[in-house]
């Protein structure tokens, strides 16, 4: 028999979190002139997150002891979320907008939380669908798009109201494709018809999503062309 009491567990590494005492991390969040002191535990950082880990390895302690670490491109609001998330595994979003929680996904990413950065981007697809339609290209033209999790893409594009050319889907889940697949040559001209079986059965689950009825032929030949450059 296993009991589990996480919620007391959360509280506490929350309040430790809270606590000015014993911290060895000091981390500058935000640009001038809004920018906020975080302190924060070395063992805590390093071992809820491979970036953190990294970044300390390469960081000198000053005479008494601390580190510090720069986060300009992250606002306060932002960290404030991903702090008490290391810490207490929480993240409350009732108060932020899906303009806010998709910038968060994206920072959740380029830090290596993948658990968080997935949870956001399923709330994101489920429960912001609205924000969806009207902003699709701001997930498909994310820098991140290419890691985007299968069942979360094929919620996507199995919509009947993305306001997207459906020529523009179909380019995108090649290229979500090309990634996910192992082995392929970088240039196309050099695939093998192996190599086009092995990108056919990556896509399996997305390409009977793609309204091909809606794409033409020049438009399929428009899109091969660029794609091939």
């Amino acid at each position: 028999m296993v009991i589990k009491f996480f919620e007391k567990l959360s509280d506490n590494y929350l309040e430790l979190l809270a606590d000015k005492e014993d911290f060895n991390i000091v981390i500058n969040v935000g640009q001038l002139p809004n920018t906020k002191i975080f302190q924060a535990h070395s063992a805590i950082l390093r071992y809820r997150s491979l970036y953190f880990r990294n970044e300390l390895a390469n960081v000198s302690k000053n005479k008494n002891n601390i580190k510090t670490l720069d986060l300009k491109n992250i606002s306060i609001q932002q960290f404030e979320i991903i702090i008490r998330y290391i810490y207490g595994g929480v993240v409350l979003l009732e108060d932020y907008n899906s303009s806010f929680i998709y910038g968060l996904m994206l920072i959740a990413y380029e830090l290596l939380f993948d658990e968080l950065a997935k949870n956001l981007e399923t709330h994101l697809i489920e429960a912001e669908a609205h924000w969806l339609l009207k902003y699709p290209y701001k997930i498909f033209e994310s820098e991140d798009f290419v890691s985007l999790q299968e069942n979360a893409l094929v919620s996507i594009i199995s919509r009947d109201d993305l306001q997207m050319e459906e020529v523009k889907i179909w380019n995108y889940i090649i290229k979500w494709g090309i990634f996910q697949t192992l082995g392929l040559p970088s240039d196309p001209e050099d695939w093998t018809r192996e190599n086009f079986i092995t990108l056919k059965t990556t896509l399996r689950n997305c390409l009977p999503h793609i309204r091909y009825f809606q794409i033409s032929g020049d438009e399929i030949i428009d899109e091969r062309c660029r794609f091939s450059r």
